[in-house]
């Protein structure tokens, strides 16, 4: 399994951001996929996780009101829609994928496969 992430970058306070991530490998869609963030010194938070199947969704409660996680165009691909970013949303953005076989959940031992990360800062 393989996770490509794409869209990262420098944008100003209260701009937007589109991350993509590309995953292949799996031979079934019961995966979830799912965004995390780790800024300097702080510990990987999760953002939001989507399932392959059936596309529902879950969200962290900080993240969900900026934040929207979607399938893409292409069938393999997940996006990341970031509004309204803050300095604080600065962080190296992860793209994570594991067989899902209970509720979607957004935490990291739970996601056996990782993209490289993208890094995404915010300039007040």
């Amino acid at each position: 399994v393989q996770l490509v992430e794409s869209g990262g970058g420098l944008v100003q306070a209260g701009g937007s951001l589109r991350l993509s991530c590309a995953v292949s490998g799996f031979t079934t869609d019961n995966y979830a996929i799912a965004w995390f963030r780790q800024a300097p010194g702080k510990e990987r938070e999760g953002v939001a996780c989507i399932s392959r199947r059936d596309g529902s969704t879950y969200y962290a409660d900080s993240m969900k009101d900026r934040f929207t996680i979607s399938s893409g165009y292409a069938w393999n691909t997940v996006l990341l829609q970031m509004n309204s970013l803050k300095p604080e949303d600065t962080a190296v953005y992860y793209c994570a994928a594991d067989h899902l076989f209970g509720p979607l959940e957004l935490r990291a031992p739970e996601y056996d496969y990782w993209g490289q990360g993208t890094q995404v800062t915010v300039s007040s």
